[in-house]
């Protein structure tokens, strides 16, 4: 009764550390739990290339059934990554009556509802900590320690490869080409990079934040996700002139009776906690009524920072199953709040437009932007090669529909481009 026993699905670079920390680690986690914590069955695809990486007492396999039909298995770590077949892998454990630790957010924040709901079904823990900024502990914070508190606004860097991108780039002065080239080579970025680079990584996690902070489940449909891809080092020099700096940003606010989330690139005052979150890390700030706002730092990848987040969900179940707990879901917080009016959501705006160098622009712009009642805090113009002028923007406050208002101006205007349009903080 003191042993348990875990089943590993994938043993890629999050898989092995967490077979390593499982073994390492066994003492104290028998002290904290009461219970000997052992891995003994590892599903891979190809067995091998594993051979070499674990101890004669465990069995490698191929099959999934060796883990579904053992009894001694009761908590089963999946790190294959990927919707599928990882949901399918799932479903089958956990209608096997055993309990699952992932570190899958596309999995989680497209069908955790569904497999949540199985899991209290079938009186199983689903527990995914890892799912959201790697080795950050930040769900079950906002589940513990914010149940009290009201959450207003959750935001923060949550893709550790668009990140040292954008740092690249702003200290080595790199253009986004480059950047991307060194992240690959030091593994920082996959070589297909597109849903971190185009912030589709990013929203899922702000999917799950969203769900844990306001109880809300969000699609990704219903959100602007705009990438770093068309970054120009203009306008990270220019940001920096200003007295900013660009990050990718995830942020979900409570409006009313309503919640707003969007991912895309911002403008960071320098002197923001934020602005100081550089290379592969990151970083979640969480703004509450009582706590105001507080801040959670540290590696948002990685195969050991990840696996300590798995190790402690495996903990928090081996607890429940001890005390006979099991089945509740990770978070229980539910409440039905509605979408925002773009009307509702008020930022500052940073606009770059590329304009014919000829009398008469700048004032079109003006009544433009008088039209849809915007007005300019900050403006430098430069000349280009051609026959154009740069015009960078940094406006008072104004609402996502003003903005929506002015691109559909600017699209009836030949002689202005709008190149970029990113909230300032």
């Amino acid at each position: 009764m003191n042993d348990i026993k875990i089943g590993l699905v994938g043993l890629g670079t999050v898989g092995s550390s967490v077979l390593k920390m499982v073994t390492e680690n066994q003492d104290k986690v028998q002290n904290i739990t009461g219970r000997q914590l052992s891995v003994k069955t590892v599903v891979v695809r190809n067995v091998k290339k594993h051979q070499d990486a674990v101890s004669s007492d465990i069995q490698l396999t191929t099959d999934l059934n060796a883990i579904i039909n053992d009894p001694e298995i009761k908590i089963v770590v999946e790190v294959m990554g990927g919707v599928h077949p990882a949901k399918e892998v799932i479903t089958q454990l956990l209608n096997a009556k055993k309990h699952v630790v992932t570190a899958n957010k596309d999995l989680i924040a497209s069908a955790g509802e569904e497999l949540a709901a199985l899991a209290r079904q079938n009186h199983c823990d689903l527990m995914y900590e890892a799912s959201v900024a790697g080795g950050i502990p930040i769900l079950r914070t906002i589940v513990t320690s914010f149940a009290a508190d009201h959450i207003t606004e959750v935001k923060g860097i949550v893709n550790g490869t668009t990140n040292y991108i954008l740092t690249q780039m702003q200290r080595q002065n790199w253009s986004y080409d480059q950047s991307l080239q060194k992240a690959q080579e030091l593994g920082f970025a996959e070589s297909d990079p597109t849903n971190d680079v185009e912030g589709i990584d990013a929203a899922y996690k702000m999917i799950i934040l969203t769900q844990f902070s306001y109880g809300t489940h969000i699609k990704l449909e219903d959100m602007a996700v705009e990438g770093i891809s068309t970054i120009q080092l203009e306008d990270v020099a220019q940001a920096d002139a200003f007295g900013y700096t660009i990050k990718l940003l995830g942020v979900s606010r409570r409006i009313d009776g309503g919640v707003f989330a969007e991912v895309g690139p911002v403008l960071v005052p320098k002197d923001h906690p934020l602005a100081t979150i550089n290379n592969e890390n990151n970083a979640v700030m969480v703004t509450g009524e009582a706590v105001g706002e507080t801040l959670f730092y540290g590696p948002g990848a990685g195969g050991l920072p990840t696996a300590n987040s798995v190790l402690s969900d495996i903990v928090s179940v081996t607890k429940n199953i001890a005390l006979g707990t099991t089945g509740n879901s990770f978070n229980n917080f539910r409440d039905e709040l509605g979408k925002v009016d773009p009307a509702q959501v008020i930022y500052p705006y940073y606009l770059s437009l590329k304009m014919l160098d000829v009398p008469g622009q700048m004032l079109k712009l003006t009544q433009i932007m008088t039209q849809i009642g915007a007005s300019f805090s900050q403006i430098v113009q430069t000349k280009n090669d051609d026959q154009s002028a740069r015009v960078v923007i940094i406006t008072h406050e104004m609402s996502k529909a003003q903005l929506h208002d002015l691109k559909a101006q600017l699209n009836d205007v030949e002689t202005i481009s709008l190149l970029s349009a990113y909230k300032v903080l």
